[in-house]
């Protein structure tokens, strides 16, 4: 542990989670160095940083709408199927895992695109474990594709055989 519980006054007391609000300016002095911590002390966020953090993700989306190609095209898939999910599944959990699967496609996607662009940041020339990396980023979007076919396969396919 770092930061106030150094210090000898509180080292007697050494609690691992705090009890007691603590201001921006007193988390930001005890803080150790490298620790991550938000400005509030880790303290439930409130409605203006989720605001934030819900305009940050719409960046993310469109960034990933402006900038990948297989991300539009694994949206437009879905707005083809995903009508068709919830019209074919029969309870709400058939729903949720029809829906679900092609949803966790898309979040691989974005974190495959992410992946991508901070190895991009570091320069055009090849290393091969960027190329490792970005080899897994794409094999975890083609395992959540292949998990697309088996939850339909496997909820859709009985009722027609």
């Amino acid at each position: 542990m770092g930061g106030m519980w150094q210090n000898p006054r509180f080292a007697a007391r050494a609690v691992p989670f705090r009890l007691f609000h603590v201001s921006e300016r007193s988390a930001r002095l005890h803080r150790a160095p490298g620790q991550m911590s938000d400005e509030t002390g880790h303290l439930p966020r409130g409605p203006a940083r989720m605001l934030k953090a819900t305009i940050w993700s719409l960046q993310g989306l469109r960034a990933a709408w402006w900038h990948e190609s297989s991300f539009r095209l694994e949206v437009y898939l879905l707005l083809l199927v995903g009508p068709l999910a919830l019209w074919l599944g029969e309870t709400g959990v058939e729903r949720a895992l029809l829906l679900g699967s092609c949803l966790l496609v898309l979040a691989a996607e974005l974190l495959n695109s992410a992946i991508e662009a901070i190895i991009e940041r570091y320069g055009p020339e090849h290393h091969e474990l960027a190329g490792r990396a970005k080899d897994m980023g794409s094999a975890a979007v083609f395992v959540l594709m292949v998990n697309v076919v088996a939850t339909w396969s496997l909820i859709l396919l009985p009722r027609w055989l």
